[in-house]
């Protein structure tokens, strides 16, 4: 993997690189081919440490962000989470894999065979989608629906944007300030 390390408002000490490119490097045995570009930015704000790491693959970015008072516990938690994600993906791979095989062989002889693929776990990608929600969408502007999800108690809200006439998200960052999601 080819790190690309930087920091804001935090010196990148040579022993932090060699952490970070020590505890995210593991996460090399799960790819077949090693991803180009590895991206890990490091800031420090109001004492606390967060560390972004950012993965491209082929057709998904792996992306994962964490925040402590020690960096070097950032840099634990964030490979963590990477190290999950990435199973999480390998498994979905597989399965898709497994089912695509089991037609094919279905196809040709009316029986069913059950590819076994060690070194995944099955509960890590099982997503159990417990409602669905329905509503109109009503154009207002962003700031209007600000106050509605505010006024909702959520962290973020759907609606119809009134500028661009396209559906828009806006959400509650993690550091309190708002964002707005539009599609292109």
């Amino acid at each position: 993997m080819k790190f690309n390390i930087r920091g804001e408002n935090i010196q990148v000490t040579a022993a932090l690189r060699e952490y970070v490119e020590k505890k995210v490097g593991r996460l090399e045995k799960y790819f077949e081919t090693t991803p180009a570009d590895v991206q890990v930015t490091m800031h420090v704000h109001r004492g606390e440490g967060t560390i972004e790491v950012t993965i491209p693959l082929a057709g998904v970015i792996i992306r994962a962000e964490e925040t402590h008072e020690d960096m070097y516990a950032a840099i634990d938690l964030v490979a963590e989470k990477l190290e999950r994600q990435v199973r999480k993906h390998k498994t979905k791979l597989m399965r898709k894999l497994r089912v695509d095989s089991a037609a094919k062989v279905g196809q040709r002889d009316s029986q069913s065979v059950a590819v076994i693929i060690p070194d995944v776990d099955e509960e890590d990608v099982d997503i159990d989608i417990v409602r669905t929600k329905r509503f109109d969408l009503k154009p207002m502007d962003a700031q209007e629906a600000v106050m509605q999800m505010d006024m909702l108690g959520h962290s973020f809200f759907v609606f119809q944007n009134s500028d661009t006439n396209d559906v828009s998200v806006v959400y509650r960052r993690n550091d309190g300030r708002y964002g707005l999601i539009e599609p292109k």
